[in-house]
């Protein structure tokens, strides 16, 4: 199945140094990666960026996978296109190289699913204003994440994701999950607020440490 996507289309930001830990920032539903790498330079500069583009084509943008609903991935769909992702990955950041993930809305279900997937593979996780891909064929029991550094940040206002999935995401990853979580909640709604990212920015330091300032 996974010869039917094409060939990742990859923006990238920050460090050249082909050593240095690689965020991939993974944008939303119907959005693409020029919208999310400028995320880029309001975090640690030390960090090497890349913003891949979901494989889907929907929307004059692009998707992550096919749903069921908001936020509800179908199982068959996700699995086919993270194993797409993680061929790209592989090349990108070979064994040794930290890769911590940040992933807004569609793209935080679905950094959610590598890390439920291969929680071992990433040096950390951000689940920024979406859910977790509960009912997907991932596992998600108690302590699935044991020790992995996850930021979640949600808008109380968020009228996108239903509130029962964000809800869920939150118990699961403060909670059940076993990662060291760091959670904030703001008032506003689906979008990145300059608190989350400054929360963001943050907690890729506490990852990142020689990467201690910002440009």
């Amino acid at each position: 199945m996974t010869d039917t996507f094409p060939e990742p289309t990859v923006a990238t930001g920050g460090s050249e140094d082909p050593t240095a830990p690689l965020v991939v920032l993974l944008h939303g539903r119907g959005s693409h990666e020029r919208d999310i790498i400028a995320l880029a330079p309001h975090l640690p500069a030390a960090a090497a960026y890349a913003a891949v583009r979901a494989p889907i084509a929907e929307g004059g943008g692009f998707a992550w996978f096919a749903n069921r609903g908001i936020g509800r991935p179908i199982a068959e769909s996700l699995d086919a296109t993270m194993t797409w992702f993680r061929t790209w990955l592989d090349d990108a950041a070979p064994s040794g190289r930290p890769v911590v993930l940040v992933g807004f809305s569609g793209g935080a279900a679905f950094a959610g699913g590598l890390a439920l997937a291969d929680p071992q593979r990433y040096a950390g996780v951000a689940i920024l204003y979406g859910t977790m891909p509960f009912d997907a064929g991932l596992p998600v029991d108690p302590g699935r994440l044991d020790g992995l550094p996850v930021l979640v940040a949600q808008g109380d206002a968020d009228q996108v994701i239903p509130r029962e999935l964000l809800d869920r995401t939150w118990r699961y990853l403060t909670d059940e999950a076993g990662a060291e979580t760091v959670a904030t909640r703001d008032p506003g709604g689906h979008g990145i607020s300059a608190l989350a990212l400054q929360h963001l920015a943050d907690w890729i330091i506490g990852l990142v440490p020689s990467s201690a300032t910002r440009d």
